[in-house]
């Protein structure tokens, strides 16, 4: 069957990762061939979609190094077996032996690695005395953005707290893309007063499509997501939302809409230095 270029059928899967990575994997691949079923070309997943897990020694010693991974290797067969792409928002592979990378896969439909994304801002924040984060601590963050081609865009990639970068986003879209992936694990603390907020500016800002597979609901102790998986529109609408609970969503994306967002508003064309 011909791929229709300007058009693309996507699916985006929520989902409550948990310390069992293979409980994880189990759950995904349903999603996935869930999704797949119903027509999707595209399925992306949301970041930490392996595991998430509090324990930093039990974390280190449960992921494995890219070439050994079994998640990874999984899901390539699953794009490949059923000739689709997948977005693995992220897993968590061992960088060194003190040291993990957060790391997104785009997978083509022959089953291999179109390209990879090391998350470049580490959530190094301090919401409250019981909620702090420092990722900085355990993972390794990326220096490279990255773009793709696709069959029918190209594509760019982030993760999660990059959202809050918007320069970022620029310089994707001036890159070419007219599709930027944002998979999440975004804390409810902040989820609820910024998460699709910030989604939508991102969308308006660059007249493109973002694509924000998310996880929800509590993890471990002291450990809950907001979900709200989203699909926005180059115009910022809402096109598809799953606001809680695990499953997925779906949509349409009309390529062409990004010309007429970005002919309406021209803002990419101007690079003004201040």
């Amino acid at each position: 069957m011909s791929i229709k270029k300007n058009k693309l059928k996507i699916a985006c899967i929520q989902t409550r990762s948990q310390p069992d990575i293979n409980k994880n994997l189990e759950k995904i691949e349903r999603l996935i061939n869930s999704a797949i079923k119903k027509g999707a070309k595209l399925i992306a997943t949301p970041e930490n979609s392996n595991i998430m897990h509090p324990n930093k020694n039990a974390l280190l010693k449960a992921c494995s190094n890219e070439d050994n991974d079994n998640f990874l290797s999984r899901i390539k067969s699953i794009a490949k077996n059923n000739s689709v792409w997948i977005l693995l928002g992220s897993i968590i592979v061992k960088h060194s032996k003190n040291k993990l990378m957060n790391r997104s896969y785009l997978i083509n439909n022959k089953g291999l690695v179109s390209a990879e994304y090391n998350k470049i801002h580490m959530f190094d924040v301090n919401l409250s005395s019981k909620e702090i984060y420092n990722e900085s601590k355990l993972y390794k963050k990326g220096s490279s953005l990255i773009t793709t081609k696709t069959p029918w865009a190209v594509v760019g990639l982030s993760i999660c707290y990059d959202l809050r970068f918007p320069i970022m986003y620029r310089k994707l879209a001036q890159a070419g893309s007219k599709i930027i992936f944002i998979p999440s694990a975004f804390t409810k603390t902040t989820g609820k007063d910024h998460w699709l907020t910030l989604v939508k500016a991102r969308a308006i800002e660059n007249g493109c499509f973002i694509i924000a597979p998310a996880q929800f609901g509590r993890h471990y102790k002291g450990r809950e997501t907001f979900g709200n998986s989203v699909i926005v529109s180059p115009w910022g609408k809402i096109l598809r939302n799953k606001k809680n609970g695990e499953g997925i969503i779906m949509a349409e994306l009309d390529l062409n809409e990004v010309e007429r967002a970005r002919n309406s508003i021209p803002s990419l064309r101007v690079n003004n230095k201040f």
